[in-house]
């Protein structure tokens, strides 16, 4: 009889051993075997895959419709490599009347160069979450790194714009400088007026004063660079003042507004300054800021079940991946005031 009983206890060991090895078994390349069995969905590679198309296809929705405005005053400029050069832009060329040899415009020695950084935006999937089935807090995630990766150079445009009176640009002067050197003077980009429109006298001391200041900026050879400012850039604390003055008949004086309809009013809550606002030119081929792209933002994914996080802490991963950088253009194209006066 003991006999029989140790007989029975070996051939249902045996068995248990044979239905329980599939749920438990390493899987070989190209099989579906699985990976983990426990509560309402099966982790397998079909499920990772659907699971991570759908999130792909929901970053992608969110990337497309995603408001961003940075073309309104930056330039892309397209990077093959670590950085670009920009010698070019120590010259601002105009045509002349070719009378003998050409007069060559010889680049400076000194270097602007526009390094490219690495950008990443990644969002964490616990395992336990897709073997529950809880995966709806992953859709809103997946929206908002793709919205962050179109603002992307919404991000680094902003960022040149607040640190535009402490930065240097190509003519190693802060982009907007009070002693940028044309022709062996000074020549200023900076101001302090706070943006108004409580009088005339007042509007023509800051947003008229400023612009008739681009549109009398001049090359190296005392030719007329015919700057022509079409865009108002302000934060979100003077967008009012901004709009009234781009659109109102009469100023507050009431007196007639002669700054109506003269620029665009483009607000960006980016800027950190409430009192700081600009005035650009946007409709020449260069731009006052650069956004410079080596790759543009991408869907990338760990969905390895035997990378190091899956083994060692349950987490897949997926988000977005960049290379760019900014910097600035012409300084002739923009004025700055920090509006403290």
């Amino acid at each position: 009889m003991k006999s029989m009983f140790k007989f029975l206890a070996v051939a249902v060991s045996a068995l248990l051993a044979v239905v329980c090895l599939p749920a438990f078994a390493s899987p070989s390349p190209g099989n579906d075997l699985l990976l983990f069995a426990f509560g309402g969905m099966i982790v397998n590679k079909d499920t990772l895959s659907s699971l991570f198309i759908s999130l792909k296809t929901t970053f992608n929705n969110a990337f497309s419709t995603a408001e961003s405005q940075w073309q309104k005053i930056a330039m892309k400029v397209p990077s093959s490599t670590g950085q670009n050069d920009y010698l070019w832009l120590s010259k601002f060329p105009k045509m002349k009347k070719w009378i003998g040899d050409k007069n060559v415009k010889a680049l400076e020695a000194a270097k602007y160069t526009i390094v490219n950084d690495d950008w990443e935006a990644t969002v964490e999937v616990d395992r336990n979450d897709i073997d529950d089935d809880n995966l709806g807090i992953y859709g809103p995630q997946a929206q908002m790194a793709g919205e962050s990766a179109k603002q992307l150079p919404d991000e680094i445009v902003a960022d040149l714009v607040n640190n535009s009176f402490v930065a240097k640009g190509f003519d190693g002067q802060y982009f907007f400088d009070t002693d940028h050197l044309v022709a062996g003077a000074s020549v200023s980009n900076k101001g302090t007026k706070a943006l108004a429109i409580s009088t005339v006298a007042l509007a023509m001391a800051s947003y008229g004063a400023y612009r008739t200041a681009m549109k009398k900026f001049k090359d190296d050879e005392g030719r007329p660079l015919a700057v022509a400012p079409n865009i108002l850039l302000v934060p979100p604390a003077l967008e009012d003042t901004a709009n009234l003055l781009m659109t109102t008949d009469r100023l507050e004086d009431g007196k007639p507004n002669p700054y109506k309809g003269t620029a665009t009013v483009v607000v960006e809550p980016r800027l950190t300054s409430d009192t700081a606002w600009f005035l650009l030119d946007t409709t020449k081929p260069v731009k006052p800021f650069i956004y410079q792209e080596r790759k543009a933002p991408v869907f990338v994914q760990q969905t390895d079940p035997q990378a190091a996080d899956v083994f060692n802490r349950k987490k897949f991963k997926f988000g977005a991946e960049a290379r760019a950088a900014g910097g600035y253009g012409f300084w002739q194209l923009g004025f700055g005031s920090d509006g403290t006066t």
